[in-house]
């Protein structure tokens, strides 16, 4: 079995969510799961079920899941929509907001998720990067805990944005659309950094490129829409299709979801209904197609009618 160093310290959090803060003397003689992840980050969505899961079913033979949410985004910083994110996941077990990027630095990360697995006397036995192998990394928790019983991973399942990717048609990669890290984007004049800007939407569009059209102003992060009526167009070949969006408008931001040119019906994802209809209340990730039927090229446009909108991501499973 992997034998690594001591685990790194837990310091430095801006606050610990569902306990008070925690430090190695009060996990010492516990097997504990240190659990890496952000709210918006769709791998790590993916994996909830099974860490909550485990914590479920190994918590009084001595496991203690411990979640550290290093934000990706600006509004993840936010403590207030972490508590809301953590109570949306059913999440009951210690939560380390670490906005400094003090935990992860220590434990010298570097990806979402990462799950590193300590044992009794405070070593790092394990690690595992992204999602997978759930039921291998099961059986070495069980090994930590020295119990010996039937895994519970072959029986989880997940909902909505928890929901395993189709892996075996998923064709498009998460993208991003701030000008820090955008690719593929198709608009004819290309980015205006910082200042608002009229886009357009090309007549063809390729797959897994994207644009804009109307007044848009594109940051580091995220592009920001000026005026109601902008849209966002993708071409994605995925079951399904969601977008990390947020906005500081006090009041929700209505949009539009069409595929291929009409309401998604039964496609629909979690975040909308048949008519493609939607509402930007926070910044998290929205679930825009759920494909209920075959999994091919389609168009994704997201029409916002008041501005305000501000959209970081596709991401798809």
């Amino acid at each position: 079995m992997f034998k690594g160093p001591h685990m790194p310290s837990l310091a430095g959090a801006a606050e610990w969510l569902n306990t008070e803060p925690l430090g190695r003397p009060d996990l010492r003689g516990h097997t504990v799961l240190v659990d890496f992840g952000t709210l918006t980050c769709i791998n790590w969505l993916r994996t909830q079920p099974y860490t909550r899961a485990w914590s479920q079913a190994y918590r009084n033979d001595g496991l203690v899941v411990v979640t550290v949410h290093t934000p990706e985004f600006s509004f993840e910083y936010d403590v207030d929509r972490v508590r809301t994110a953590v109570a949306d996941r059913g999440i009951d077990y210690p939560v380390a907001v670490d906005n400094d990027y003090a935990i992860w630095n220590a434990f010298d990360n570097h990806y979402w998720p990462a799950l590193y697995f300590v044992d009794s006397d405070g070593t790092v036995r394990g690690r595992h990067f992204g999602e997978g192998s759930y039921t291998k990394s099961e059986r070495l928790l069980q090994r930590l805990l020295g119990v010996d019983r039937k895994p519970v991973s072959g029986s989880v399942t997940g909902f909505g944005v928890e929901a395993k990717a189709d892996w075996r048609r998923l064709r498009s990669p998460e993208t991003y659309l701030g000008y820090g890290r955008s690719e593929n984007l198709a608009s004819p004049d290309g980015l205006a950094f910082d200042e608002p800007f009229l886009y357009e939407v090309p007549e063809y569009l390729g797959l897994n490129a994207w644009a804009m059209e109307g007044q848009w102003t594109v940051g580091v992060e995220s592009v920001v829409l000026n005026e109601a009526g902008g849209r966002i167009v993708c071409r994605f070949h995925a079951r399904d299709a969601n977008l990390v969006l947020c906005t500081r408008s006090p009041d929700p931001i209505p949009f539009h979801v069409r595929v291929d040119g009409r309401p998604p019906g039964p496609s629909h994802g979690v975040d909308v209904d048949e008519a493609g209809r939607g509402l930007l209340r926070e910044g998290r990730l929205y679930q825009l197609i759920r494909e209920a039927d075959s999994v091919h090229e389609r168009t994704l446009e997201v029409t916002f009618l008041r501005p305000g909108a501000e959209a970081y991501a596709f991401t798809f499973g």
